[in-house]
């Protein structure tokens, strides 16, 4: 089963896809800042046939409709990923702060509540979802079993809301795949990531993939990677078989 819902929040009525049968347990998908579009439905449905249900918000509901934000051409050809992200991305990745960020999440995990099986739930995010679903954990170390963050960026900053330092309040077991020579997750931000889940004594794995770009999960754009993508799903299939059996 997968279809199109709405959710409540606190700014309003938001859109979110859902796939795969109520009562399996759940997982949250926070989107790329390309954001809520066919790939990442088509990656929620794979995710829900390994027996979950999966949630994937859009985020930038504050923007406008999934439709009205998403890309109107072929993010494969030259330049037009470039092009897409020239045209307001990433004013509205930028303006999806905590203060935004948090309540929303809340939002997202009470809709799952009440769909998905009773237990722990799984947070995997891309890109700029990485550091949601870091956060998630964070906030809610008493639903969030299992994070994964692939290509994440700006996972560690110097700033006082850092998202690693959510670490340290969360039960989670984290599952990371960088991209390579990442501008946006630089090998000391690595380091610095590895070392906040050793002092949180965090399950984990924090791998970098060799050769693998900043969203080579996503099939619609240049930066997609097939072998780096389907290593993201075996990782991604065992850290929540391993959690939320």
């Amino acid at each position: 089963m997968s279809e199109r819902i709405t959710i409540s929040t606190s700014d309003g009525p938001a859109e979110a896809y859902v796939a795969g049968e109520p009562g399996r347990p759940g997982v949250l998908f926070f989107v790329d800042a390309i954001g809520l579009r066919p790939q990442v439905e088509q990656m929620a449905d794979r995710i829900a046939s390994w027996g979950y249900f999966v949630l994937v918000p859009h985020v930038f509901h504050r923007d406008g409709s999934a439709a009205e934000l998403a890309p109107q051409g072929d993010l494969r050809e030259a330049a037009a990923r470039e092009a897409f992200f020239a045209g307001g991305a990433m004013d509205r990745v930028g303006a999806y702060t905590p203060d935004r960020s948090d309540p929303d999440t809340d939002a997202w995990l009470a809709a799952l509540a009440e769909r998905a099986g009773e237990g722990p739930v799984g947070v995997t995010g891309y890109c700029m979802g990485a550091r949601l679903a870091v956060r998630a954990a964070g906030r809610h170390p008493d639903r969030v079993a299992a994070v994964g963050g692939w290509h994440g960026g700006g996972l560690v900053t110097d700033k006082p809301d850092s998202p690693h330092l959510a670490i340290a309040g969360s039960t989670a077991t984290y599952a990371f795949g960088h991209a390579d020579q990442d501008r946006s997750m630089p090998p000391e931000a690595v380091t610095a990531l590895g070392e906040a889940l050793a002092a949180a004594g965090r399950p984990h794995t924090n791998e970098v993939f060799a050769g693998a770009p900043h969203g080579y999960t996503m099939a619609d754009t240049s930066m997609y990677d097939e072998a780096a993508a389907e290593r993201h799903f075996e990782q991604l299939r065992e850290l929540l078989a391993r959690t939320l059996a």
